[in-house]
């Protein structure tokens, strides 16, 4: 049987991202993302159900993230769920908790459009996987360069 780890969410940063470096000196940061989804309430109306998702960013997209994006600004994040566990100190008791890990983390003009959608795009940052830093960037925080061109012509 295979197995699939993969999450993609849409949200908005709960509070602007917390950076800092392991000791061998990686940069990782912990953002906060609301997902928001509608569902009907009981009087056939409609009403906004927010999960609350824990991300973790690793290299350049960590440093990137720190650098342009704020609480309420949206994002796009594609990675895999990891769980954390520890010992609580204060009752002594074992403790976990299910987070993303970002592979690709791309910013949003806002917190209404998804990759593709209007504005200005977004920028794209992905860590290869890997978390040793070595992950690439496209474009600026507002867009891509002014000299990009779509590859819509590639035959694949």
């Amino acid at each position: 049987m295979a197995n699939l780890n993969k999450v993609m969410l849409i949200g908005n940063l709960t509070r602007d991202p917390e950076l800092r470096h392991t000791p061998k000196g990686s940069a990782v940061a912990d953002l906060g993302v609301a997902v928001n989804r509608k569902i009907q309430d009981g009087n056939g109306g409609w009403k906004d159900e927010t999960t609350f998702v824990d991300v973790t960013v690793w290299g350049s997209s960590a440093e990137n993230a720190q650098k342009y994006l704020t609480k309420g600004r949206g994002v796009f994040i594609e990675g895999r769920l990891q769980m954390d566990t520890w010992d609580d100190k204060a009752t002594g008791q074992k403790r976990s908790k299910l987070k993303v890990v970002a592979d690709t983390l791309q910013f949003l003009p806002d917190g209404k459009s998804g990759p593709g959608g209007s504005g200005n795009g977004g920028s794209r940052h992905s860590n290869g996987g890997g978390g040793n830093g070595n992950g690439g960037s496209q474009g600026g925080s507002a867009g891509p360069p002014d000299d990009y061109q779509e590859e819509d012509d590639i035959p694949f």
